[in-house]
């Protein structure tokens, strides 16, 4: 056992700087000797190399979580090949976790008193939660957001889904991988709005056919 640890969840929309900020306590626990372990879903295969990279071009070596990994048997495995616990785990994109790879995460904390920190989206670009982020808005120690404005002032709460046109996007599968050229983080009021004007302008494209 290695003390009282606690599970995180850091949510944000796309571009209020998680990654940056899980960088950054990574950076924080080197500069202290402290023992961590960063680590992201291979769903997110926008980078060929296991590495976590922020926007401004920090980044840091991790471990890849595959869909079908138990992590708290390969947690339990590295500790005790290792015999080093972690102080802490860094997770990004923890929104494509499933529910059972949280769950282990849970028990990491427990069993072992690992501090367990997982940044990622709440929901997806039609408002709804991701299978991870919901299990972990009902198993987390701590929820914290991460504000960002809108071009509006008001703070965003929407990934926004937006095709070549930057017209906004209502249909599709949850996932699909992408950065500035597919999704807009957005207030509610103008999610709504743009909405209405995609709506409108495919209505009037349709009627000119």
């Amino acid at each position: 056992m290695n003390g009282v640890g606690k599970l995180y969840f850091r949510y944000g929309t796309m571009g209020s700087a998680k990654t940056a900020m899980l960088l950054t306590q990574a950076y924080n626990f080197e500069e202290r000797g402290m023992n961590y372990l960063c680590m992201k879903p291979i769903i997110d295969n926008r980078e060929k190399e296991n590495v976590i990279r922020s926007r401004i071009g920090i980044e840091r070596r991790c471990e890849w979580i595959h869909p079908e990994m138990d992590i708290y048997k390969y947690l339990r495995e590295q500790f005790e090949h290792s015999l080093v616990v972690k102080d802490w785990v860094l997770i990004d994109e923890a929104q494509f976790l499933t529910a059972d790879q949280v769950d282990q995460l849970a028990r990491v904390v427990d069993d072992y008193g690992v501090n367990v920190v997982c940044y990622g989206l709440r929901t997806d670009f039609q408002s709804h939660l991701f299978e991870g982020s919901r299990r972990l808005m009902e198993l987390a120690d701590s929820i914290d957001e991460i504000k960002s404005t809108c071009s509006c002032g008001r703070k965003t709460i929407i990934n926004a889904r937006i095709d070549s046109q930057g017209n906004i996007v209502t249909d599709g599968n949850q996932v699909e991988i992408g950065g500035d050229d597919k999704y807009v983080s957005l207030c509610r009021r103008c999610w709504r709005n743009r909405r209405i004007e995609s709506a409108s302008r495919n209505t009037l494209k349709f009627e000119a056919e």
